[in-house]
């Protein structure tokens, strides 16, 4: 599993935003900036689109205020399902929407969970990244949404 000091490993996977899919390397993408990465078990679970999600973009300002360039939500499933999900939370647009369909990322990462019925997912978590190397790690226990909402972020950015 990634750890603090880690460089954010370069995979291919779609960024969501209003006009499509393209590919993108993370990797790259994080070059340069202070990122703000949270990882969902999946778009439209309970969890995540009651509190995991909505609370990112409620505190983007509060983010951006902090130094934070990139708020990037990174979730396996298709860009189809990503994008009606982050539209119907009013995230499209205003957060990075990584789709990683395949889990290539989640699993460079080593934060992939097999999921009985669902298959591979990612474990929900929070990465603090500066200039693609991971300053903090946060990986919830499964089923919780304790350590990785936009509410600790602050707290750990301050």
């Amino acid at each position: 599993m990634i750890s603090t000091g880690d460089k954010i490993p370069s995979v291919t996977i779609k960024q969501v935003t209003s006009e499509g899919a393209p590919e993108v390397d993370p990797a790259a993408l994080f070059a340069g900036k202070k990122v703000v990465m949270f990882s969902l078990t999946g778009a439209y679970t309970i969890p995540c689109s009651q509190k995991h999600l909505p609370g990112y973009v409620e505190s983007l300002p509060a983010l951006k205020a902090q130094g934070v360039d990139l708020v990037v939500c990174l979730a396996v499933n298709d860009p189809f399902v990503l994008k009606a999900w982050a539209t119907e939370h009013g995230a499209i647009d205003k957060l990075v929407m990584l789709s990683d369909g395949d889990a290539l990322f989640t699993k460079a990462l080593g934060i992939e969970r097999p999921i009985p019925g669902f298959g591979v997912r990612a474990h929900r978590g929070l990465f603090i990244i500066d200039d693609g190397v991971v300053t903090s790690v946060e990986i919830e226990a499964p089923g919780k949404l304790e350590v990785s909402g936009a509410d600790v972020c602050l707290l750990k950015l301050k």
